[in-house]
């Protein structure tokens, strides 16, 4: 697997306050790589590493196999949680002047942001002020200020932040479509259940350390607590016979007359979901039949008390 970013050992302090320990981190090259934890957690002080607002103390960060450097800062693009437009300069200008920052030519710059401009369907934004903007607004114009220069690794720290549902679903897209077309993204937020929906990998830093990583998928399968949710139909009294020779968990009439929802936890003796598919076939008809996995939301909770039990 082909790494595009990198950390290797990774310390910063602050007088007495250690923000980052020993953090190793490995980010996929086109990947969506969610990067979570409470607040104060170290991500704010990792991602500034990053963009080289900062250095780490120990170790080193790698962008593309080279140690981070200078050269590297027109190959990220970064959309922070607090955004930062010039309240009264025009649209248009602003974007313009910050594209060529980012070492685009006016021509090339004028080109693209048209193109971004029509996607979104914000052309009648180019001559007014950002200040005449809603805070939903001014982020969609940030967020085309941070890709327009089309970055090896982009960097969105809670990129939907004050947006309807629209809108928010139509940044999703675009991030998903960026990573399609071969960017890497960080995608730092509280929201897990947009973690569920786009990201692919993740990491969970708390209290400067890592606790958990890997691919979302296996992590939800990681902490499965081998329960299977069923539609079950049978006759009256079926289910109340196979109480005892299973470990259910729940079990309730569904609105249909004969049908009922189950959950049913996997015995040990028991090879896998297909035996118990197999044997619940024995007594009546399946109608739905799903392995029950936890939600990011429920991981990060357990995650960060046991690290913090480990601690005491």
């Amino acid at each position: 697997m082909e790494y595009l970013l990198e950390t290797q050992g990774v310390v910063k302090r602050y007088g007495s306050y250690t923000a980052l320990d020993h953090l190793d981190l490995r980010v996929p090259e086109g990947c969506i790589f969610g990067l979570l934890g409470p607040n104060g957690a170290g991500k704010t002080t990792l991602i500034r590493i990053i963009n080289q607002i900062t250095a780490p103390d120990e170790g080193c960060v790698l962008l593309d196999g080279e140690k981070l450097a200078q050269k590297h800062i027109s190959q990220v693009g970064y959309l922070p949680e607090e955004r930062g437009l010039y309240r009264n300069m025009k649209v248009g200008e602003q974007a313009m002047y910050l594209a060529q920052l980012k070492g685009l030519s006016r021509k090339e710059a004028a080109l693209r942001l048209h193109e971004w401009f029509e996607k979104f369907g914000i052309d009648s934004w180019w001559n007014k002020k950002v200040v005449e903007l809603s805070k939903g607004m001014q982020q969609k114009i940030q967020f085309v200020v941070t890709v327009l220069h089309r970055p090896k690794l982009l960097i969105f720290d809670e990129p939907f932040s004050g947006f309807d549902p629209i809108n928010a679903q139509l940044l999703k897209d675009e991030i998903l479509r960026l990573r399609d077309q071969g960017a890497t993204v960080i995608f730092s937020t509280h929201n897990m259940a947009s973690v569920e929906e786009i990201c692919d990998e993740i990491a969970l830093i708390n209290k400067s350390k890592k606790v958990l990583d890997g691919r979302v998928d296996d992590i939800r399968r990681r902490f499965s607590g081998n329960i299977y949710q069923v539609l079950f139909k049978g006759e009256d009294g079926t289910v109340d016979a196979l109480r005892p020779t299973m470990d259910m968990v729940e079990c309730r009439r569904h609105d249909t007359p004969g049908l009922y929802e189950l959950k049913i936890r996997l015995k040990q003796e028991q090879a896998g979901g297909n035996a118990l598919l197999r044997e619940l076939m024995l007594h009546g008809e399946v109608k739905a039949f799903s392995e029950k996995l936890p939600g990011m939301n429920d991981i990060f909770i357990q995650t960060v008390k046991k690290a913090e039990e480990n601690e005491k």
